[in-house]
């Protein structure tokens, strides 16, 4: 699908808020609502626009501490993988999981409570598969947190 620069206007109001009523977008791109709403639909059947959803505020539902928690590990075969895998996708704790290139192998990316409960979920993580060395980072302060993407 081609995007042209009424669909990347149509992206940016979406990705600032998608509860907006169709008619505020229409306004705020310059167009009427059926064409904007066309625009929406393809780009949806596409797969440029994936599920909607709402962003909750952690700290107000008391998820007050983030980790990102680095993981190394001395194996690499399929098996292994699979079953951190598995144990990285079932942790509703998991906001994030990357593998990456360099001394680190995984990141993640981990909202808890507090200290304690990072704790609960590492112990669990460590019970359902092996790693050679787990660091996890408490951040201090959320400098920038965003979904959207630089259209």
């Amino acid at each position: 699908m081609q995007i042209d620069e009424i669909d990347r206007k149509i992206l940016r109001e979406l990705q600032s808020d998608a509860g907006r009523s169709l008619d505020e977008i229409a306004r705020a791109v310059g167009s009427s609502k059926t064409p904007v709403w066309n625009r929406i639909r393809k780009m949806r059947e596409a797969g440029v626009i994936g599920p909607q959803i709402v962003v909750a505020d952690p700290d107000m539902l008391g998820f007050e501490a983030c980790f990102f928690v680095l993981v190394r590990t001395s194996e690499h075969d399929s098996d292994w993988q699979k079953r951190f895998l598995h144990a990285v996708r079932s942790r509703p704790e998991v906001m994030e999981a990357h593998r990456l290139a360099g001394d680190i192998d995984y990141i993640l990316k981990v909202r808890v409570q507090n200290a304690r409960a990072y704790d609960v979920f590492y112990q669990a993580l460590i019970s359902e598969v092996r790693v050679h060395n787990v660091t996890a980072l408490l951040s201090m302060e959320e400098i920038k947190n965003t979904t959207s993407l630089p259209v």
